[in-house]
């Protein structure tokens, strides 16, 4: 399930060049932060594309993710994801079955709490802004980590709503991630009832609770 790790992630070429955060970088992504972290929601539909470069391999699908603080909900092709701050249900509609779980009150991972990706440069990340566009930002996080699975996170951000655009993650491993925003919408005001799986609407799949 590299692609859930990823996005749910999705996030060193020489991460000590840059010794200070550039203020620039660092003014677009709070303004970025800001805006989407004030919506009741955040609503995406995404091409995911994963390109494996030592296996020769390329693959993409697409997906929509519905964020609401540290709920979330996450439809990919072969998974679906519910999140509602407590508890996790990972459904395989292919298995016909559903994986409850109930991740760490202190886990921050982009698994767990998907929202990370519009903090996550407060903490661990040198940034640098690229490029500017008339109608984008182009923004490079490097962790301060060494031991980091990921060698760096590029953020392309919209002009002038700063919303997003692309999230590139590139991996040491040789995989590389992207996120294709198609639609971005703060709009939206789900009700709870979007980020609990529902026995109701999914009967007779096997439940296997590891809680």
């Amino acid at each position: 399930m590299r692609e859930l790790t990823t996005i749910i992630c999705l996030l060193s070429l020489s991460p000590n060049i840059f010794a200070q955060k550039d203020a620039g970088a660092v003014k677009v992504l709070d303004k970025f932060s800001s805006v989407a972290l004030a919506a009741p929601s955040i609503t995406m539909k995404f091409d995911l594309e994963s390109v494996d470069q030592t296996e020769g391999t390329n693959k993409t699908e697409e997906g929509t993710i519905v964020l609401s603080k540290d709920k979330y909900r996450l439809d990919l092709t072969d998974n679906i994801i519910w999140f509602n701050g407590e508890t996790s249900w990972s459904y395989l509609p292919a298995e016909k079955e559903v994986t409850i779980s109930k991740p760490a009150k202190d886990d921050n991972s982009f698994q767990v709490r998907p929202s990370a990706l519009f903090s996550i440069y407060r903490k661990g990340y040198k940034v640098r802004l690229l490029e500017e566009k008339s109608d984008s930002y182009l923004i490079d996080l490097y962790p301060e980590d060494i031991d980091s699975d990921h060698i760096r996170i590029r953020l392309t951000i919209g002009k002038p709503s700063y919303d997003l655009k692309n999230a590139e993650y590139k991996y040491k491993n040789g995989v590389t991630v992207t996120l294709k925003v198609k639609e971005y919408d703060l709009t939206q005001k789900p009700d709870n009832s979007v980020f609990a799986f529902s026995p109701d609407k999914y009967k007779g799949v096997e439940i296997v609770d590891m809680r």
